[in-house]
């Protein structure tokens, strides 16, 4: 292997360590045990999700407890203002703009950790379990540290992964919350098989969650992979100046367009009310019973789901997906597709394409959403290695696995280069 390739690898995996070892340092001022007791009771819910994606930081009230998660809620924020605001979408088109764009999301990132640092510290204020208080200082000390240090935690986050994405193999954000998920797994499976040796779980019953894992993980890498793609024809006065140059006669479109943000968005939205909900914050009668329909592993919770993850597919599909500016570049070019005028005929066509294609990928997202509460009904066990951590896995699986055949090829067309044929 490549040496250069080889040191890329351990860097990565490098700061991958560093970020777990950050996992494991408390937010001073905390009792740990009954932050762990606590989160241990809140599993099911919007907790529980955020947990699962700091790698178990927010059970011990790490100081990277917030994890990359302000980080992507600035960048979310920004996307959906660029596609509000036309200035400022072009700043991402543009080099010196691009820069400008992400000291915006840095500086943004910061105020949104600082607003959810001080409201974390706030709350665990006044926490306790059995009698115990889970703040061991003063409040407005803690508050005031929590704040500082939840901060840069995610701060130092944020700089590890650019560090990855620069000098290492794949997207540092992805990789992070990719590490955070893997990180779970051992505990996962450890409790999976005292459940066996206790009789609790049937060993068939084993078999087949395994077996539904493995038949999840290759339906998911077949859809990550699926595109379709349409045909471009070039003018001949275009390929003949292009005749040294790559020229893509086709344009790729995915099945599923929008990723993982459906599943996390929709999670998070169903999920915070039941969080806030939970028996005995409020006698109102009302809100009572929207707390009991909104139960996590109720028909009603999980129906939701599945629409809002639709909702949200089409939703950031249409953002990710431009076939208006894809058709005016081609225009451009010299190119057109087959049997369809340049401009808005050809962007008629793709938004089309791109619609019937997002109608699949959605329903695809919102099945792969749902599935561990079904197997939950159908088996009566718990489904430990959840449908969107699957696709988080798997996606960025995917992903590094292709940068990492990019820079193998790379290495051999200089090896090539260098040495002739």
């Amino acid at each position: 292997m490549d040496k250069k390739l080889v040191n890329k690898i351990l860097i990565t995996l490098g700061f991958l360590l560093i970020f777990r070892l950050l996992a494991y340092v408390p937010t001073p001022g905390v009792d740990v045990e009954v932050i762990r007791s606590f989160f241990e009771s809140q599993k099911d819910n919007a907790l529980g999700l955020y947990n699962m994606f700091s790698g178990n930081a927010v059970e011990r009230l790490s100081i990277i407890s917030l994890g990359i998660m302000p980080y992507i809620t600035a960048a979310i924020i920004m996307e959906l203002l660029g596609a509000a605001f036309p200035e400022l979408g072009k700043l991402k088109k543009e080099r010196d703009g691009m820069q400008k764009y992400m000291q915006i999301v840095r500086y943004m990132t910061v105020g949104i950790a600082l607003i959810q640092s001080i409201g974390v510290a706030m709350g665990i204020t006044n926490l306790n379990q059995n009698g115990v208080a889970a703040v061991m200082a003063d409040k407005t000390t803690f508050v005031a540290l929590a704040a500082f240090s939840m901060t840069a935690g995610t701060m130092a986050l944020l700089w590890i992964g650019e560090q990855i994405t620069q000098k290492g193999i794949g997207n540092g954000t992805s990789l992070i919350i990719f590490g955070g998920i893997v990180a779970g797994i051992p505990n996962a499976i450890g409790a999976t098989i005292d459940l066996v040796n206790k009789g609790s779980m049937n060993i068939l019953v084993l078999i087949a969650i395994v077996a539904i894992i493995l038949a999840t993980v290759g339906l998911i890498i077949y859809v990550e992979l699926a595109e379709r793609r349409v045909p471009v024809s070039y003018s001949r006065k275009v390929m003949i100046e292009s005749q040294n140059k790559r020229v893509m006669n086709y344009i790729p479109i995915k099945i599923n367009l929008s990723g993982v943000i459906p599943p996390i968005f929709a999670s998070a939205l169903l999920m915070f009310p039941a969080t806030i909900l939970q028996p005995g914050v409020s006698d109102n009668a009302v809100l009572k019973a929207i707390g009991d329909f909104l139960t996590p592993d109720g028909y009603a919770f999980n129906a939701l789901t599945f629409l809002l993850v639709i909702f949200f597919a089409y939703f950031y599909a249409s953002i990710v997906f431009n076939p208006k500016d894809i058709a005016e570049n081609l225009k451009r070019q010299g190119g057109f597709i087959p049997g369809v005028r340049p401009g808005q005929h050809s962007s008629e066509f793709l938004s089309e394409i791109a619609s019937r294609l997002t109608l699949t990928g959605a329903i695809y997202l919102a099945i792969i959403s749902t599935l561990p509460w079904v197997l939950v009904k159908l088996m009566g066990v718990p489904f430990y290695f959840g449908g969107t951590a699957v696709l988080i896995i798997v996606q960025v699986a995917l992903d590094t696995m292709r940068k990492i055949e990019a820079q193998i090829y790379m290495s051999r067309y200089q090896t090539l280069s260098a040495v002739g044929l």
